[in-house]
């Protein structure tokens, strides 16, 4: 694979430090759609230029991703800010998909284990568009008891929270499980070390949001009850995909 390639296809299956292109463009997109599509499309359009170059790929690259991988986790730690926290995970967990590229896995299967990470990170990016607009800022321990004063907002940010974070029967979990089967010893610790980040952030991040004081109890409205089902349909059918995957493995 020539230098060229690599760093193309590493802009997209984000590689450090080419992972900071993403996160400054997410960052920047302040509209909600615009951050969906990028959320959406951009691990898809690496996966598809990798097939498309079809070149080999080297096995070095294997640690470069895993070390990103595992530097965004930590990272993920500490960020308060909800849509930093949205693209801090992204990043790290995109850049393990060069591990089945390497498996020559099939790119309609590399396609669906983006789209499973992705889907619910954007459902967290759009409960982060609902914080700002009731509170002007979406960051934790900003502000606190939202499990009292928006419960349906709650239930929405756990449970996307959890599929986000590869937690069972979310689809992300067996594409995690699959990727630590294909990594050698040192590089399988390394990917653990990476998901126990991410549980860890995203017990910060519902702990920040959703315990504590209440505060604007009286002028605070909590989701529409129509935009909270088409949320926990999303959920729902990931949840499905993930027992399927389950029967699947039996």
């Amino acid at each position: 694979m020539s230098v060229f390639t690599l760093l193309l296809i590493g802009l997209f299956l984000p590689l450090f430090p080419l992972s900071m292109v993403f996160n400054y463009l997410l960052e920047r997109f302040s509209h909600p759609l615009l951050r969906i599509g990028l959320l959406l499309c951009w691990p898809q359009m690496g996966v598809a230029l990798f097939f498309l170059l079809g070149e080999e790929l080297p096995g070095w690259v294997l640690l470069w991703a895993a070390l990103t991988a595992l530097l965004y986790g930590f990272r993920l730690i500490t960020q308060r800010d909800v849509n930093g926290w949205v693209g801090f995970l992204a990043t790290s967990a995109w850049s393990l998909l060069w591990f089945p590229l390497l498996a020559n896995g099939e790119q309609a299967l590399l396609m669906a284990d983006a789209l499973g990470f992705s889907i619910p990170l954007t459902l967290i990016a759009l409960l982060a568009v609902g914080l700002e607009q009731r509170f002007g800022a979406a960051y934790t321990h900003l502000y606190g008891g939202l499990a009292s004063i928006m419960p349906r907002f709650s239930g929405l940010l756990v449970f996307s929270t959890l599929a986000a974070i590869a937690t069972p029967v979310f689809p992300t979990f067996f594409t995690m499980l699959h990727m630590l089967l294909l990594a050698s010893p040192f590089i399988a610790v390394l990917m653990l070390l990476t998901w126990l980040s991410w549980s860890w952030a995203g017990v910060r991040l519902l702990q920040g949001l959703l315990v504590g004081p209440e505060q604007q109890a009286g002028q605070v409205s909590d989701l529409q009850s129509g935009l909270s089902w088409a949320f926990a349909l999303i959920l729902a059918v990931l949840a499905l995909a993930g027992l399927l995957v389950t029967g699947g493995l039996a």
